[in-house]
């Protein structure tokens, strides 16, 4: 120890007190303008996801959605819970319809006159379901004759790659039932074989490609609405004698 030293202890530590502290990264502190914001964001950001996310499931898009969650909220045993949960594949069809085809061909299946033909009393609607099953898979490019109608170069994109066999089945079975039309429905399975068949053939039909196909129903297929249950007698006359055995 000095003890010629003359300044005082505490005179000293005083002085280095009111010297500023040397800046250290990391440890700045933030605006309180800047924690409100971030937390008015993260708080509007996820009120937004908890109301459109669709409960953040895979299925809150697919029109089969609400069909299975009507069979699990109505038990076996609560009645007319069954009628609910049940659509017809034409039922179906027409939810996909609306949600992927209406923009172009509109919700009357009438089209747009000179850019998209119509499906009501179309001979490609309500032929044989061979042509129009394979437009939907594989779509259709340049002009058609629909009707009468020219029209024009719209492309129809192929929905092989987005829809299932059974979700082009029902559309194609709403399509052929809808709007006046009477054609025989079109199962899965019928697709199923039809996107094997098809499956070396990569790129778009046009007119020529499907007039060229047989105007006929894909093997394995139903009848029309209406038309009597295979291996039923035929329909009597009024007046007319049974035949004779």
């Amino acid at each position: 120890m000095d003890y010629g030293e003359t300044e005082e202890v505490q005179n000293v530590h005083a002085a280095i007190q009111r010297e500023k502290r040397e800046p250290r990264v990391g440890l700045e502190p933030l605006s309180i303008w800047l924690i409100v914001v971030y937390g008015l964001a993260i708080f509007f950001g996820g009120a937004y996801l908890g109301r459109f996310s669709g409960n953040f499931s895979g299925d809150s898009l697919d029109p089969y959605a609400g069909e299975q969650m009507a069979k699990k909220s109505a038990g076996p045993g609560q009645p007319g819970g069954e009628q609910t949960a049940q659509l017809s594949p034409a039922e179906r069809g027409k939810k996909i319809f609306m949600a992927n085809c209406a923009t172009c061909h509109q919700a009357n299946g009438l089209g747009v006159a000179g850019q998209y033909p119509p499906l009501a009393g179309s001979e490609f609607t309500t032929g044989g379901s061979r042509r129009p099953a394979m437009i939907v898979l594989k779509g259709l490019q340049g002009p058609v004759k629909v009707k009468g109608q020219q029209f024009g170069t719209a492309v129809m994109q192929p929905w092989d790659k987005t829809l299932t066999d059974q979700k082009i089945a029902d559309v194609l079975t709403y399509e052929r039932s809808d709007w006046g039309n009477n054609a025989s429905p079109v199962t899965p399975e019928q697709i199923a074989a039809l996107r094997k068949e098809l499956a070396s053939h990569p790129e778009s039909f046009t007119e020529k490609d499907i007039l060229a196909v047989p105007d006929e129903d894909l093997p394995g297929g139903g009848a029309p609405p209406g038309a009597p249950p295979s291996g039923s007698p035929p329909a009597q006359t009024p007046g007319a004698q049974p035949p004779k055995p």
